[in-house]
Formats: C-alpha cells, sequence, structure tokens
C-alpha cells in the first residue's frame, strides 16, 4: 500500500512527520511507501532574482525524507509547483494511493467559516481516503494531539453506502485498532424505526464484526445535529481517529459547503479520517 505525506515544511506538518508513532501506525495497517509532497504555490513566483524555491524545498525536505526512511519505508519525494490540494490530490490519484496524511492546527470557529486551507480543501475534494492529523493549535513547536493515529476509533455512520465504504477501512486498520465506538445521530428527517431499519440493531450488527477482529466496541444512538453528537462522543470518549465517509455522492456535492465531514475536520479535537465515495 501506497500513502501520500503532505507537507508544507512547516513546524506543524514536521510534527505528523517525526512522529514515530504516527509513521509505525502507518507501517502497521500495511503502508510500505511513502510519497512526501511539498508544493510551491502558484502565487510564489518563480522569476523572484536570486531564489529558486523548488531547490530550497528539495533541499529542506532531504531531512524528512531520511526520517521515513529510517523508519523503514520506501520514500518518493515530490516537489511541486501549483495549487497545493489540487496538486496532492493528483499525485495521489495518479500513484494510486490508499491513503493521504496532511496536518491541519485546526482553526476557531470564527475562522472555520472561512474557506482556504489545505486540509479543509482536501477534505472537500479528495478521491482518496484522507487522514486529517491534528496538531496542536498555540505551540510554537507543536506536536501531534493523538500519538496514535488508529488505537481508538470513533465510527460516525448515517448507513447510507458511503458510510459503509468507511467501515470497510477497518478491514486494515484493524491491525493498528484496539478500541472502537461506533455511533449514529437519528435527525428529525429520518424515517420512523421498524424492524428493518432499528439503529441499535444495525449498530450491533457492526460491532458483531469488529469483535470478531478483538476490537473491543460499542455503539451509541444519539438524535440531534449530526455533526454536534459526533463530537460530543468524541469528548466523552477520547478517540484517536474520527472516521466517516464523506457523504458527497458527486464532485459537486463534495464541494458545497456545510457538510457534516467538513464540520469534523474543522472542530474536532483529534485526528479525522474521511473516505469519500467510490
Amino acid at each position: 500500500m501506497k500513502a501520500v505525506l503532505a507537507t508544507d515544511l512547516s513546524a506543524a506538518s514536521e510534527a505528523t512527520i517525526e512522529n514515530e508513532t504516527c509513521l509505525k501506525c502507518l507501517s502497521r495497517i500495511g503502508i510500505e511507501e511513502i510519497h512526501l509532497v511539498t508544493v510551491v504555490p502558484s502565487n510564489v513566483h518563480a522569476g523572484m532574482p536570486g531564489i529558486d524555491f523548488e531547490k530550497r524545498r528539495r533541499k529542506s525536505i532531504r531531512k524528512y525524507e531520511r526520517v521515513i526512511e529510517a523508519a523503514g519505508f520506501d520514500v518518493e519525494v515530490h516537489v511541486v509547483r501549483g495549487t497545493p490540494h489540487r496538486r496532492i490530490r493528483g499525485i495521489a490519484e495518479t500513484i494510486g494511493a490508499s491513503l493521504t496524511v496532511v496536518g491541519s492546527r485546526g482553526k476557531s470557529p470564527l475562522e472555520n467559516r472561512v474557506i482556504g486551507s489545505t486540509a479543509r480543501n482536501l477534505a472537500r475534494t479528495t478521491e482518496t481516503p484522507l487522514i486529517v492529523n491534528r496538531i496542536e493549535r498555540e505551540a510554537d513547536e507543536p506536536s501531534v494531539v493523538r500519538q496514535h493515529l488508529f488505537q481508538r476509533m470513533l465510527y460516525a455512520t448515517d448507513f447510507s453506502e458511503n458510510a459503509r465504504d468507511a467501515f470497510e477501512t477497518f478491514s486494515y486498520l484493524r491491525h493498528a485498532t484496539q478500541e472502537a465506538t461506533l455511533v449514529h445521530v437519528e435527525t428529525p428527517k429520518d424515517p420512523e424505526p421498524t424492524a428493518d431499519n432499528d439503529s441499535d440493531a444495525r449498530l450491533s450488527e457492526l460491532a458483531a464484526k469488529l469483535e470478531e477482529w478483538d476490537i473491543e466496541t460499542r455503539i451509541e444512538v444519539r438524535q440531534g445535529d449530526p455533526a454536534d453528537e459526533i463530537l460530543a462522543v468524541e469528548d466523552a470518549v477520547d478517540p484517536t481517529t474520527i472516521l466517516v465517509g464523506s457523504r458527497g455522492h458527486s464532485r459537486l456535492r463534495r464541494l458545497l459547503l456545510g457538510s457534516v465531514s467538513e464540520d469534523l475536520v474543522a472542530r474536532a479535537n483529534g485526528n479525522v479520517m474521511l473516505v469519500p465515495p467510490a
């Protein structure tokens, strides 16, 4: 399996790369080859006198390359120019990556209304499962908020096809997962419960599959706003990563604002793993 690890060479993105536990988690789920990607933004002019931005980035990224090689991965470095989220997404699709990892400090509630960060644009448009690795927000020398990526998973489902696709990632995440909380949020728009669509029963069926893999599993059904309730469960159970389908069924829908997955990327305390529609 291959992964894309995106970096802007900032202290925040360095925290992901230099966290030994995060790299071990990637190895444990079957990642063998990491493509380290850094993008020189299009608005940084190549012709500025005396400055070769690509060369400077390639020199700076070498220490990250050595760290990843020392952890036992094959590494390929991409220093490219363009719009960061588009180039990262394009490289992931070209190499057939199983996973894209990007660090994010998160933002304040006010800033969450502003479009622009690479992590959030990737969350809207990715064609590859995406991990937004949460970095400490205020620290001058930040570290990752959760040392482990997959140890304690919070899986949120609306029982859609896309949510089922997200659940299937446990087929390889299970090698690094010890605990899982499965949550469904009922809303006023949902149909009345019947024997065929009882939320507790459906979650219990999923939990049984995880318990066959020796993953300690609990279920929870809530009522209210999906993003708010999922984040309330995050506060209660302290998972290392929230796992959720990205919900859209087309590129256009994934570009629209206000989806549950986008709210989670912006507001979650820990990591978020998004699985786009097949």
